[in-house]
């Protein structure tokens, strides 16, 4: 009887400790899931941070890349119109040939469109311009998101905060 209730005794502890090893194994297993479906949810979300960016990446000229901060900057408001894009190559025209305004226009149009945020073009494009450009040709710049907004259908109103960012990330002291 004692081997009895021995054997009883050791298939009892055995069965208890294999279901808690079942529960050790599923547990981790289920711990090992939420590891993976974080770090791809961080894969993905920096993927499409990079997608995101990738109108402004390929930008290696400043032309075109003032183009597309004027562009990103008037088309807040809304979608460009005609008289805005015709405004817009005008004062693009100043400082490139017929052939680099219309490339860097018709760059700058989709660029804005594929790019919903203005802050994160400025926060891209002004620390390549101003790299690129002297003070005076940062302040032209300024001058020329200006003229942008103030030109087309009806006058703009860039909101300061747009403004001071820009200046702050061109390299100008901002109060």
């Amino acid at each position: 009887m004692p081997f009895l209730i021995a054997a009883l005794g050791i298939v009892g502890a055995a069965a208890l400790w294999w279901y808690r090893m079942k529960a050790m194994n599923e547990a981790a297993r289920d711990v090992a899931d939420v590891i993976g479906r974080v770090q791809g949810s961080v894969r993905r979300k920096k993927l499409r941070r990079q997608a995101a960016l990738s109108p402004l990446t390929a930008i290696d000229d400043p032309v075109v890349a003032a183009a597309t901060l004027i562009a990103s900057i008037v088309s807040e408001d809304g979608p460009i119109l005609p008289q805005r894009e015709a405004v817009i190559r005008a004062v693009i025209s100043e400082i490139a040939d017929k052939k680099k305004t219309d490339e860097a226009v018709v760059y700058a149009k989709w660029a804005a469109s594929q790019i919903d945020d203005t802050t994160v073009v400025i926060d891209k494009l002004a620390p390549f311009l101003r790299e690129r450009l002297d003070v005076a040709e940062r302040n032209d710049l300024l001058r020329m998101v200006n003229r942008a907004a103030q030109g087309g259908e009806k006058r703009l109103v860039i909101s300061d905060q747009r403004i001071l960012r820009l200046r702050q990330k061109l390299g100008f002291e901002v109060n």
